[in-house]
This record gives structure tokens, sequence and C-alpha cells, in this order.
């Protein structure tokens, strides 16, 4: 997509019909999205394939341009230097963080706002986006619908403020944002023990999940929820409630500038496990995913149930141990949007969660794509703590339930 310029002559130019005419196709053209957004740009270098800085002033900054935002450009220098640029963001100047790169500068973005004294405030004022420069794009697969740069670019500048859940991820004394997914088993191996296959693109999650299906790996572990919706047929319900409502308007109070990340409700992964949570053993766990969006990347909605801002993490979970024709056909399901009806994949909705690896001393944890130490961990869910952007405003670009 590119910017183009049509002329109209008019008999009077400067009367106020015209003026009128004006607003009123600008109206018709941005509906209940900001004008004019105030946009942070940061360009990745190093994320996916690499050329992210092309692809932005030849497929992006034209639009941006077009659509008279106000700009401001840097480049990512750094492994985590997108969460001291979070940190340390005037967020009274911007409206917007839009990420040239994959999910990663997206990720650090959250964190870094996540760190601040005003976090609550900053999380909510921000509104995080992604420019598909990486190998996986799952946020604008989600918001923006398209793994396309210029159509991405249009669809910012369209888009309409969501709010988005995020989680709390504590393992030992850490704590991290994750607005995505979190993976432990085949989906994990498959994207992070696949790294030198970047040349791939994303063919390289298909062919890491094909090698480890083949050989029926299994990823012991341990596990407890906090569970929302337990039967597919309620959340189907849930989804479609929503999903039938006409577009809403973020109507989050602004939070105190002294507000910083919610308390955690249910401790961390050090304390005790909550009451009423029962840690079961699942001694063939094949795949333990939790996803708070649909897509994970291009064609792959693995969460058809997910909604942007319901509170909830959408957990599957697939035994390890099932026929390979059988966990093959599941797989290629996602693509087919038939995965969710699927007699081998347990899907609830849920809050919160424990879950504790066992009977191995080495394997892949993926948090949004990033890795962490191979060590229990336990999550949970803060209603609309964040903001993004969308097309719809409270829905992903995804076929749901």
């Amino acid at each position: 997509m590119r910017p183009a310029i049509i002329s109209y002559p008019l008999d009077k130019p400067g009367s106020v019909v015209a003026a009128a005419w004006i607003e009123k196709l600008l109206d018709r053209a941005y509906g209940a999205s900001q004008r004019n957004k105030r946009i942070k740009v940061l360009i990745n270098p190093f994320g996916g394939p690499g050329g992210a800085e092309k692809t932005y002033y030849k497929q992006i900054a034209p639009i941006f341009a077009s659509a008279r935002c106000e700009l401001s450009v840097e480049k990512t220098q750094y492994n985590g230097h997108a969460v001291e640029i979070g940190q340390n963001l005037d967020i009274d100047t911007y409206d917007v963080v839009a990420c040239c790169s994959g999910d990663g500068v997206p990720h650090e973005v959250w964190n870094g706002l996540g760190k601040r004294q005003d976090a609550a405030r900053a999380l909510y004022k921000t509104a995080v986006v992604q420019l598909p420069c990486g190998s996986g794009n799952a946020l604008s697969w989600n918001f923006n619908g398209t793994n396309d740069a210029s159509s991405a670019a249009l669809a910012v500048v369209k888009g309409l403020r969501t709010p988005l859940d995020l989680a709390s991820i504590t393992q030992g004394d850490q704590r991290i944002l994750s607005f995505l997914s979190q993976t432990l088993g085949i989906i994990a191996e498959a994207d992070l023990s696949t790294e030198h296959l970047r040349w791939m693109g994303g063919h390289r999650f298909t062919w890491g999940i094909l090698v480890r299906l083949i050989n029926k790996k299994m990823y012991p572990a341990d596990i407890a929820v906090k569970v929302e919706y337990d039967t597919k047929p309620a959340i189907r319900a849930v989804y479609r409630a929503e999903a039938a409502r006409k577009s809403p308007v973020d109507d989050r109070p602004l939070p105190p500038t002294d507000q910083p990340l919610p308390p955690l409700k249910y401790g961390t992964s050090k304390d005790p496990l909550p009451d009423q949570w029962t840690l079961i053993p699942h001694d063939h766990l094949g795949n333990f995913y939790a996803g708070n969006i649909a897509y994970m990347s291009a064609n792959a909605n693995f969460f058809p149930a997910s909604l942007p801002a319901d509170g909830c993490l959408d957990l599957v979970r697939m035994r390890g141990d099932i026929p390979r024709h059988r966990a093959i056909k599941t797989f290629q399901a996602v693509e087919n949007n038939t995965f969710f009806d699927l007699e081998d994949v347990d899907y609830q909705k849920i809050s919160a969660y424990r879950i504790i690896p066992k009977m191995q001393k080495h394997g892949d944890i993926s948090i949004d794509g990033e890795r962490i130490p191979f060590e229990g961990f336990q999550v949970e869910v803060h209603k609309g703590l964040g903001t993004t952007l969308s097309k719809s405003g409270h829905l992903c670009e995804a076929k749901g339930v």
C-alpha cells in the first residue's frame, strides 16, 4: 500500500462549505480513531530476517507522514534497550510506541513501562503496537490483521485504543510482564531451539513442531490452575457474547501518577500454593500453552476463543503419548480453524496458574518468545492493564469460536 493524492477543484476553496466537507471526509475516514497520532517508532535492525530499517522508510514512513502523525524514530542498539526506552519514555509526549520488529521489542517496551513508579498510568496511556519486521509478528496478526508492513501502518493510523490484559510471571525473585504467551513443551522447543533457522522465517516453527511430534517427546510437570471457564460450550458462549458487542469505548479510569504495577493476589512461585489450587501431576505432558491473544504467528490461531481484555489466559494442554497421526492432525487443525473442538485438545480459560517441570534437568520455557530459566514459575492475569490499538477496539483479527 502507498499513499496517493487526488485533487478536487473547488469554486470557493476558502469557504466554510469546503472546510465542512473536509471535516466530514476526515470523520468518515477515521471514525472514533485519534487523528495525527504522536508516535515513538522503535526500529530493531537485528530482528527476524533483518531489513527492518529499510522496510520502515520504504513502506511505513510515507503512510505515517501522509496521515500527519508526529514521529520520533530510534533504533534499538542491544538486547534490552527497548526496556530502558519504556522506562524513560515521556508518556505525555507520545500516544503510541510502534515497534518495527518481531514480538521481542513490544515485550521489552511493556516490561519497561511496568518498571516505572507510574507503571499503571504509563501502561494505560501508551498504546504499544507492532509493525511487522520479525519472524512471528503475532501482535500485528492479532490487531492489524496483517503481516504486511504498509497495511499494518495504515491499521495503526486508523487504530482504536484497546485494553489488553497483561500477565505477571514470577520465577524466583523475578517478576516480568507477558502480553502474548507462556509455553513449555513442543511449542517452546520449536521456537527457542530453532533460532539457528531464522532464515526460514515462520517455517522454522512448523519444522520444529513436526520433528518433536514424530519423536513423541514428553515434558513431565506438576500443574495447578485457577479455572474461570472449564468447558468448551461455556468458553464459546463467553466469546460470542463479547464478539456480538459493538465497538466499545475505552472507558477505563486514568490511574494516578504514583500507582505502580498491581499487587500480586496469589503471591509468587516461592509462596505456598494458594487455597483451592490443586497441584496435578502431568507425567505425559506433550504441550502446555497459555495464550493471551489468538494468533501466535502466521496461520497459527492457537487460541480462537481468546479475548484481549477478559481477564483470562486461554490454556491448551495436550498429552505427548497420543498416536503420531492424531498429534500431527491436531497441529494441522490450527491452520484450518478446527483446533478448538478436537478431543485431544484440553482447552480452558484461566486467571492464574503454577507449573513446575520435573524429571528433566534441562529444557525450554518461552515467555512471549523469550527464554527464561527451566524451573517452576507462577502466572496471574491483570485485566486490561496494558493498551494497544486494534481495528475493532475489543477483538483479535482472527476467526473465533
